[in-house]
């Protein structure tokens, strides 16, 4: 019997399965503390080493050092650990790249780029990772998370979205906000205000839809409670639900679960998908009803990247699942 990966998406780009959740960190101490933690619930969130706004200023070098050694380290048990450079006008980003990538690029999972005033940044800091990449006798190709939150960035989504390298969008919502020079309130940095305020919703909704268009992981920004978990896993809800967002940061661990459970799909939807595919498969993906409803390709599609998904964020799947497609 084929597998769906086979027969619905011949010849397209497979779009990224990535965990739900990006948590940062910046210092040793927190990167050593989410890692531990990663290893104990498994990967059901990627650990981001934070070389910019999270790490000690005037240590650039010593900070990167740390971080591909932790990236190569065997506390490392799911290699999903990446790492945000300095941005292109800080004089150590290429410093960051060479001595992160240098080292640690066979199990650097994506290396994420901040502040890029636009596609031409992006370029030039790409040149920069493929050399790197080329000196270090490395035969893979370092997928990049771009942060979107310049105007001249929101403006060029699109091509950037659209580099082969790039695997994510990811909304930075607090240099956005201040980028507008008062014009947006503070209040639109939180809850309800970073939803409901036009402009940021506005370039929400641009930058989710340049990613998915172009088969690219959009990743929502931070919400600001660390406390409230009802609160989290709401504003988590509303990333997903109302503006398409498959991932969002995390920047305290008490995030990870409730954010999580938001992005998960549903269940009931999974064990939908299950018995969809696996009728599919059964007649070598030709058309199949199922509850009375028609299903082709063009619906299996749907089902089995929710399926994929699902399997990525770390949910348990039903046993069917598991043994036809995931074996």
């Amino acid at each position: 019997m084929r597998h769906p990966s086979q027969v619905l998406f011949a010849g397209e780009k497979p779009f990224p399965m990535l965990p739900a959740v990006d948590h940062y960190a910046g210092s040793e101490r927190l990167i050593s503390k989410a890692l531990q933690l990663q290893g104990e619930i498994g990967p059901i969130f990627d650990l981001t080493c934070d070389c910019e706004d999270g790490a000690v200023a005037g240590a650039d070098r010593e900070h990167a050092a740390m971080v591909a050694r932790i990236i190569m380290s065997e506390g490392n048990r799911h290699d999903r650990i990446g790492a945000r450079i300095h941005d292109i006008r800080h004089p150590a980003w290429q410093q960051d790249i060479e001595i992160i990538v240098g080292n640690a690029g066979q199990r650097l999972a994506f290396l994420t780029l901040p502040k890029v005033g636009g596609v031409d940044d992006v370029q030039q800091q790409l040149r920069v990772v493929q050399r790197v990449t080329a000196s270090a006798g490395l035969e893979r190709t370092i997928p990049l998370h771009v942060l979107i939150e310049t105007h001249t960035a929101l403006r060029e989504v699109w091509q950037i979205a659209a580099l082969p390298e790039v695997e994510s969008l990811d909304f930075g919502l607090m240099d956005f906000v201040s980028a507008h020079h008062g014009a947006i309130p503070g209040s639109a940095m939180k809850s309800p205000g970073q939803f409901d305020h036009p402009l940021v919703a506005r370039a929400k909704c641009e930058i989710a839809t340049a990613a998915l268009a172009n088969g690219v992981v959009p990743s929502h920004n931070v919400t600001t409670e660390l406390r409230d978990l009802d609160l989290i896993h709401q504003d988590a809800l509303r990333a997903r639900s109302e503006f398409g967002y498959l991932r969002m940061w995390s920047i305290h661990p008490n995030q990870i679960v409730p954010i999580f459970e938001a992005m998960c799909p549903d269940f009931s939807e999974v064990e939908e998908a299950t018995a969809i595919l696996a009728a599919a498969q059964e007649c070598d993906w030709g058309p199949i009803q199922h509850q009375g409803r028609l299903h082709d390709r063009a619906s299996y599609r749907y089902y089995w990247e929710l399926l994929a998904r699902a399997r990525a964020t770390g949910m348990q799947l039903p046993a069917a699942a598991r043994q036809r497609f995931f074996a």
